[in-house]
């Protein structure tokens, strides 16, 4: 930046170039950050609380004179002609204020395919984000929460039900590990609720502000799973939208279960069809709830980061739980709310852990007994 008369600094009314994106206030390690994200270069990066509420506040009304008292009532100083250089000089060279050319994206692979045989990703779409959209222009006549309410509701019957059913249900899945066909079938079924759940992701991203990057098919064999990649809804203003963007997934499929239990209703004890839709409900059901686990990588541990507003809460708690046994000086520098959510979150996970496995075992253990 050039250097200008003294005092004509102030007098200028900088704004950030439109579509620059700032996320809420979030937890990283001790300290409160914001995210700034360019959207067509991808490129983002973290500032604290005093430089988001200059760049927050970067609108192309306010001169920087009118901003520089906001910011001294709001921290008990001002900011001199040297502060506001380096700012906008920083911003500058990041082309992030108005009238300057955004940054190039980054190039994409014409190449569809990443990856050999055994391991890799194919991308199904070339415009996901379009994509995506059609769906939730198809879709968003039922996005009410009028008609999701309901549905809500009518799942977590459904599971309530299906809970006094668990015996049933398991003897079934024994009677179907016996019949590869039906087995192969409910596979099948289990791997179209999977898509179903990221297509989900996307079209909630849709409806709430965010957008989709990429849709494909992600496969280290035997396994291969759709993905779908959606980018901006960290930066949500409000927090129920990003819980319901990171829970969609998981909705999707006890809704893809609703016609399965429906029909697993009015079928006789015994009869074929009805055992083979147990082991639908059942395994379906677990992979709807297991993701909504508070644990990474899943659903629930995306949930629960989102409604602290915590950005990397397990390895921040991991390194927190560290720096406690190491240096406990270190550690109480933390602020009060960083020491209580990692302390919490650190023993709970631990605790949700050791559950989870025992449950595992006497699962596994009580099933082989009845054999």
């Amino acid at each position: 930046m050039t250097p200008v008369e003294r005092g004509a600094l102030t007098a200028l009314k900088p704004a950030l170039r439109d579509g620059i994106l700032l996320s809420p206030p979030l937890l990283n390690g001790a300290a409160t950050v914001h995210l700034v994200k360019d959207p067509v270069s991808g490129s983002a990066f973290e500032v604290g609380p005093k430089e988001f509420f200059l760049l927050s506040r970067l609108d192309g009304r306010r001169t920087l004179e009118e901003i520089g008292t906001e910011y001294g009532a709001a921290f008990g100083r001002r900011l001199g002609e040297a502060n506001w250089q380096q700012l906008l000089a920083l911003l500058g060279s990041r082309r992030l204020l108005a009238g300057a050319p955004p940054e190039a994206a980054p190039q994409r692979s014409a190449k569809p395919f990443s990856g050999t045989l055994l391991k890799g990703t194919l991308r199904m779409v070339a415009d996901a984000d379009a994509t995506t959209a059609r769906l939730h222009r198809g879709l968003r006549p039922l996005l009410s929460r009028y008609v999701l309410l309901p549905l809500l509701l009518l799942c977590l019957c459904m599971e309530v039900l299906l809970a006094t059913e668990v015996p049933v249900l398991a003897d079934d899945t024994w009677w179907l590990l016996h019949r590869p066909v039906a087995l192969a079938a409910v596979a099948a079924l289990m791997w179209l609720s999977t898509a179903l759940h990221e297509l989900a992701h996307g079209v909630a991203a849709r409806h709430v502000g965010g957008t989709v990057s990429e849709i494909g098919l992600r496969w280290r064999l035997p396994v291969a799973i759709m993905y779908c990649t959606v980018d901006n809804y960290r930066y949500l203003r409000r927090r129920r939208d990003q819980l319901a963007v990171a829970a969609a997934g998981a909705f999707a499929n006890l809704l893809f279960l609703l016609p399965f239990w429906l029909w697993w209703t009015l079928l006789d004890e015994g009869d074929p069809t009805r055992r083979v839709l147990s082991v639908v409900l059942l395994a379906g059901s677990l992979q709807a709830l297991v993701n909504l686990v508070p644990l990474p990588p899943l659903d629930g541990y995306t949930m629960l980061g989102h409604a602290l507003r915590v950005t990397r809460l397990a390895p921040g708690s991991s390194e927190y739980m560290r720096l406690r046994l190491r240096d406990r000086t270190r550690a109480e520098a933390y602020p009060p709310r960083a020491r209580t959510v990692y302390t919490v979150y650190g023993a709970g996970s631990a605790v949700l852990v050791g559950c989870l496995l025992a449950t595992a075992v006497l699962a596994v253990w009580s099933f082989a007994a009845t054999r």
